[in-house]
């Protein structure tokens, strides 16, 4: 997530933009129906064109990328994984004002995945291993140097260490410092990621998980999507799971110490951006990040 205290200037997006941007630049959709999806993401605004298709337009520089990535490299991973996953149709240009590409993907059926529903499903966590497994064992080949190879290689956790002890000493009374700060000295210590790099969706988290009459469906948002360490979709298993399923998750998955230990670690930083840039305004986000942060914690 972006923060929203950034000072970016985000566009104007609205139903009249949407349809304009539409209509000129895919006339084969022009008319067909468009309605806001609501809440959408802090990234995207979402619109569902007609019953098949989804209009998705970055709020924020941040997310300026996600739409050529997802039409470069969605269609090339989608037949490997055993979840549905978006299916990107075209991407727009900037125009009217709007500043930068956007996508229409085909519309995926769902609700978005809940811890009511599925924190104790060992079935939903083995599940969501085998996803992980299969987009590991893809090999990422064919990744041209220059720009594209460098927007798909993973960060280091270790980059976010001076925005998660800021975090860490701005929420202490909420959450207990000595143990975060505890947990983040652990993960930056734990070996590194000693293998060949591995697909990794980067976003990993309930928010970004369907179902379809309680049972998952499909896996959206890959604005993420790079190669390195894998640890950092091991936030799912603190994100939505119980004690119980992310024990099942961890077996299924096949999970060393040192890389659950940076899963932690990575759900611990991320739980803190979002809590610190949204939990004041934002009940909703202010319960999915406590829950979080305190999973992480137990481990």
């Amino acid at each position: 997530m972006v923060s929203a205290r950034t000072t970016d200037a985000r566009p104007r997006i609205d139903g009249e933009l949407v349809r304009r941007l539409v209509d000129s630049q895919f006339p084969q959709w022009a008319g067909l129906p468009l309605k806001p999806l609501q809440p959408a993401g802090s990234d995207h605004a979402i619109y569902r064109l007609g019953e098949e298709l989804s209009v998705r337009l970055p709020r924020h520089a941040g997310a300026i990328g996600q739409a050529r990535k997802e039409f470069e490299w969605l269609p090339r991973l989608a037949p490997h994984l055993p979840l549905a996953v978006p299916v990107p149709v075209g991407v727009g240009d900037p125009d009217f004002g709007y500043p930068w590409p956007w996508a229409v993907s085909r519309w995926l059926e769902g609700e978005v995945a809940t811890v009511e529903t599925l924190a104790d499903s060992s079935a939903a966590a083995v599940e969501l291993a085998g996803f992980l497994a299969a987009l590991q064992r893809f090999a990422p080949e064919d990744i041209p140097a220059g720009n594209a190879r460098e927007d798909l290689t993973g960060r280091p956790l270790s980059d976010r260490d001076r925005a998660t002890r800021l975090a860490i000493a701005e929420v202490d009374g909420v959450f207990e410092a000595a143990a975060m700060t505890e947990l983040w000295d652990a993960a930056l210590s734990a070996p590194g990621w000693g293998r060949s790099p591995v697909w990794f969706h980067g976003d990993f988290h309930t928010g970004n998980l369907l179902t379809v009459d309680g049972r998952l469906s499909a896996v959206i948002d890959f604005g993420g999507l790079g190669t390195g360490d894998p640890a950092c979709d091991l936030v799912i298993a603190f994100s939505l799971m119980s004690a119980d399923s992310r024990a099942v998750f961890r077996d299924a998955l096949g999970v060393d110490d040192a890389t659950w230990t940076r899963g932690r670690g990575w759900a611990l930083a991320t739980g803190l951006n979002a809590y610190t840039a949204y939990a004041a305004v934002d009940p909703r986000v202010a319960a999915q990040t406590t829950r979080q942060i305190t999973q992480a914690l137990i481990g």
